[in-house]
């Protein structure tokens, strides 16, 4: 933990999905969502997110996303950028 010393914790959530359709995003399944994790940064949260998307490449209707979680807890928490 001493490396986040100095640093603001911006929680973001990474999860995914199979998708009903290609044109929306809802859940075909919500009981089967991936919860990936919380994360404290956005550089993090996307590592996650790459690694997740990348596996489930071949499925068309599999989706990952971010959610600033920081942004929902405190909307004037980040005023632009990723963070």
């Amino acid at each position: 933990m001493s490396e986040d010393q100095g640093k603001k914790q911006l929680l973001h959530l990474v999860f995914g999905g199979e998708l009903k359709s290609l044109s929306s995003t809802e859940f075909r399944d919500l009981e089967a969502l991936d919860i990936v994790g919380i994360y404290g940064d956005y550089k993090s949260a996307e590592v996650a997110w790459r690694a997740k998307a990348q596996q489930t490449v071949d499925n068309a209707h599999m989706r990952y996303f971010i959610v600033h979680l920081h942004r929902l807890l405190d909307p004037n928490s980040d005023k632009g950028g990723h963070g």
